[in-house]
């Protein structure tokens, strides 16, 4: 029996798509829901499923634009899987495949997640590409990639020569040789996407970008002190990528003008706050939203930020996930940015550019003392926000996160309240 695989829409209005990647080849045999490809839209990258097992049989070029509704491939689910036989290799030694570790081995314990995703540094391009059955069973087993790349065989000379063939071997203290070649890289429906909205930013915006600077003493002392206990009862790092959003939230609810709007003539003032953050990924700048960060914790910020994160980029975001937000977060401090000025995400009005932390030399009760010190940023659209609005709001997160104990009081001064002034 032959299945045809269509290729679905990603969100409404969408027409087209670009096949990005088969993850399989013609003629190949693939399991029931299997990822067999990704398309990729201007909003998002979807995986393409296959339905049921069979023989595999590609109608779209991989790079090709096509129609949503088109048959990618086709599936003849009359076709046998191939036999495999795995022999042990001729050795002195005998090789562990997996699942066949000895009992006395160090299993891999479950992994928690270093630090918030936003502020750990991008992952490295190449990628590993794990079937859904391969996924499943490493989960049982509890292994990740890095355990099965270590456990299927040693380095050996071939694999050696073999790199330094094709010119990757280890830096040469002779100069390389000279080359005049070009590359052409095909861009992607996402990147075209981004670049559009950057340039009618630039173009059709009052934009405007105001500065501070923040102690971050008393975080990461706070962080510092309490960072396993929290990672004990929550499953992730206290990142600072939390104390941001919270700040931030809590400053748009002091000045909502920021977390406005324009639609048409009217300014648009949401009585919520979603906080977009910026991710870089492989393939792009990708925005997801923290829905009512007015009502949540610490805690679940870090956990939220962490699975978007690793959506992003693994490429498994829903159009859902990326729409809306009425303020963006970006962080290029993890790149060593000490200074920027970001560009609003529209239709918002603002965004909180966070730059890398550098002890400086500054003035504390008349001295002089070393303290880590970051730049902020707050690029925001003239039209509706007033250079008062701005510059407090950029203070107040300032306030909150020098003094993150006031975040537990909506930004309120305890003793001030104790005294009721």
């Amino acid at each position: 029996m032959i299945i045809e695989v269509i290729i679905p829409t990603p969100g409404e209005s969408i027409t087209e798509v670009e096949l990005a990647n088969w993850m399989v080849k013609d003629g190949d045999y693939v399991e029931k829901n299997q990822e067999i490809a990704e398309i990729e839209s201007d909003k998002a990258t979807l995986p393409l499923i296959a339905e049921k097992a069979g023989k595999l049989k590609i109608l779209v070029d991989e790079g090709s634009t096509v129609n949503v509704g088109t048959v990618a491939c086709q599936i003849d689910t009359d076709g046998k899987a191939p036999e495999t036989n795995v022999k042990e290799p001729v050795t002195g030694e005998k090789k562990s495949y997996i699942g066949e570790t000895e009992k006395n081995a160090p299993r891999p314990s479950k992994e928690v997640v270093e630090e918030d995703a936003i502020q750990s540094e991008p992952p490295e391009s190449k990628e590993v590409k794990v079937t859904p059955l391969a996924k499943k069973l490493m989960e049982e087993e509890d292994l990740n990639v890095d355990d099965i790349i270590d456990g299927l065989r040693k380095i050996t000379t071939r694999d050696v020569k073999r790199v330094i063939d094709t010119g990757k071997s280890f830096s040469s203290p002779h100069p390389a040789k000279a080359s005049r070649e070009v590359q052409s890289n095909k861009m992607s429906q996402l990147r075209k996407k981004l670049s559009q909205r950057l340039v009618v930013v630039k173009n059709e915006t009052a934009m405007l970008t105001t500065f501070n600077e923040v102690d971050m003493s008393a975080i990461i002392e706070l962080r510092k002190k309490y960072q396993k206990q929290f990672t004990e009862k929550h499953g992730v790092k206290l990142g600072f990528m939390s104390f941001f959003t919270k700040a931030a939230t809590i400053a748009l609810q002091n000045f909502p003008k920021v977390n406005s709007m324009l639609n048409g003539d009217s300014i648009v003032t949401p009585e919520y706050v979603d906080i977009a953050i910026a991710v870089q990924t492989d393939k792009g700048l990708m925005v997801p939203v923290l829905r009512n960060t007015e009502s949540m914790s610490l805690a679940g910020i870090e956990q939220k930020i962490v699975e978007l994160a690793n959506k992003a980029r693994t490429f498994r975001l829903s159009i859902e996930e990326m729409t809306g937000g009425t303020f963006t977060i970006t962080n290029g401090g993890i790149f060593g940015s000490m200074l920027s000025t970001p560009i609003i995400n529209p239709p918002q009005s603002g965004i909180l550019g966070m730059h890398n932390i550098v002890e400086r030399p500054v003035a504390v009760n008349g001295k002089v003392e070393i303290r880590p010190v970051m730049y902020l940023a707050l690029s925001y659209d003239h039209r509706i926000i007033d250079g008062r609005d701005s510059v407090s709001f950029l203070v107040k997160v300032k306030e909150l996160l020098e003094s993150p104990y006031k975040i537990l009081l909506g930004g309120i001064d305890p003793e001030k309240s104790l005294l009721e002034i």
